[in-house]
């Protein structure tokens, strides 16, 4: 029964679309008419308001965390783990947008953060090295992804590990547009306002 409830919790919190929430709150329409038409900070950011595209960058990042501690605090790590990984399913498939959400980096940090705030870190770190040095955001994520395993492995616990390259494949495989306009030499950078995948 936690198990179930950790799963629900974590998946509705994470289905939260905050990206079109506060677009719409702001008078901005609809953010899936724009751009890539997804609902993460990077698509958000593609409306020129920065601040937007940073706060729907935390409250993403911020629900995967909850459901996170709320779990740790009601029930044990290992259900904290799953409540962590089903925040991150329900940011990418919410049943509210027809299963058609974001790609889960902003909520899958916050969720390695609460799991494991070093491992947390280091991702996080990671990603905006990649960002500064290529301003791409797809390549930031994928990089920081890749190497959240083995952040938690040796920070954390093989069973952290496991979370993150489950957590990493996923995302991966919601990047799998971006892997082929990076590897074409197509995928815009950061702030351009260009048809893409959003990273976030």
């Amino acid at each position: 029964m936690e198990t179930l409830l950790a799963a629900l919790g974590g998946y509705l919190l994470g289905s939260i679309p905050f990206g079109l929430v506060l677009t719409k709150a702001a008078g901005l329409g609809d953010i899936r008419s724009i751009g890539s038409g997804n609902i993460g900070a990077t698509n958000v950011l593609r409306t020129g308001n920065k601040k937007l595209a940073a706060a729907t960058l935390i409250l993403d990042g911020v629900k995967g965390a909850v459901a996170v501690l709320l779990a740790l605090w009601l029930a044990s790590e290992d259900i904290a783990l799953i409540a962590g990984l089903f925040a991150v399913l329900g940011h990418n498939f919410p049943v509210w947008l027809k299963f058609k959400g974001g790609k889960g980096v902003a909520t899958t940090l916050g969720t390695m953060m609460a799991v494991s705030w070093p491992t947390g870190l280091l991702c996080i770190a990671t990603w905006l090295i990649t960002a500064k040095l290529f301003r791409i955001s797809s390549l930031a994520a994928l990089v920081a992804l890749g190497a959240s395993p083995l952040y938690a492995y040796f920070f954390a616990s093989p069973r952290h590990a496991a979370l993150a390259l489950v957590l990493a494949v996923l995302g991966m495989a919601r990047h799998r547009a971006n892997i082929e306009r990076l590897m074409a030499g197509t995928e815009p950078k950061i702030g351009e306002k260009k048809q893409s995948s959003d990273e976030v």
